[in-house]
C-alpha cells in the first residue's frame, strides 16, 4: 500500500482507538486537576441580568465559522441544550435556560468550551463557586482529566467554562496556549456588554 494511503490510514486508526478508549474508560463526574474560578464584576453590569440581556444565544454567535480553528485546536462539533443539567454533573444551576458547547481537538490536546445562560450574576457566582466543589460540567471531548485544566468565568449572567487536557494519560503537552484561545470565546459576553450600552 502507498505510504500516501497508509500514513493518514494509521493516524486515523490511533485517533479512532483514543476515542474509543476515552468513551468506554471515561468518568461521567470527571473533574479538571486544575481549576481557576473568577466571580462576575462591574465590567459586566449592563448583561447582569436576563431581564437587561434578554436575546438567547446563538450558536453562530458564539462559535461563528471564523473560529473553527483556535491555535493548534479545531472545533470537532456544537451543540445547543434548553436543560442546562444535560451538561452538568454533580452541579445544579438554578434559572439556566440555555447551555451551548463545542468541543475542540489538537495533535496533543482536545477540549472544551461551555457557556451557561442563567438568570443573574448572583446565580451565576454561585455556579462558578460550586464548579469549583461540588460538581463540574459533563466532559464532551476525549481528552485525559488528570491532567486537564479548566478556567470558569462568571460574566454578568453567563457562566463560561474553559476545560483543556492531554490527548492520552500521562502525557504533558504545554497546555496554556491552547487553553488561553479556547477561553477567548468568552470574549462573545463582552460583545454583548458593548451592544447593551
Amino acid at each position: 500500500m502507498p505510504a500516501r494511503i497508509t500514513v493518514p490510514l494509521v493516524a486515523l486508526l490511533v485517533v479512532a482507538a483514543v476515542v474509543v478508549t476515552w468513551l468506554i474508560t471515561r468518568d461521567a463526574a470527571a473533574r479538571p486537576a486544575a481549576y481557576k474560578g473568577e466571580p462576575t464584576s462591574a465590567m459586566y453590569s449592563l448583561v447582569d441580568s436576563r431581564q437587561r440581556d434578554p436575546a438567547p444565544l446563538t450558536v453562530a454567535e458564539v462559535f461563528p465559522e471564523s473560529g473553527r480553528r483556535l491555535g493548534e485546536l479545531t472545533r470537532a462539533g456544537t451543540e445547543e441544550f434548553a436543560d442546562c443539567a444535560e451538561v452538568l454533573s454533580g452541579v445544579e444551576a438554578p434559572g439556566c435556560t440555555q447551555a451551548l458547547r463545542a468541543t475542540y481537538t489538537g495533535a496533543s490536546a482536545a477540549g472544551q468550551f461551555v457557556i451557561l445562560n442563567l438568570a443573574d450574576g448572583k446565580a451565576a457566582d454561585a455556579l462558578v463557586a460550586a464548579l469549583g466543589k461540588d460538581g463540574f460540567v459533563e466532559q464532551a471531548a476525549a481528552f485525559a482529566a488528570a491532567g486537564s485544566r479548566a478556567q470558569a468565568r462568571a460574566l454578568g449572567h453567563y457562566v463560561t467554562v474553559s476545560w483543556i487536557g492531554p490527548l492520552t494519560e500521562g502525557a504533558k503537552p504545554d497546555l496554556a496556549a491552547a487553553h488561553v484561545a479556547l477561553d477567548g470565546l468568552s470574549r462573545v459576553v463582552q460583545a454583548r456588554v458593548i451592544n447593551a450600552d
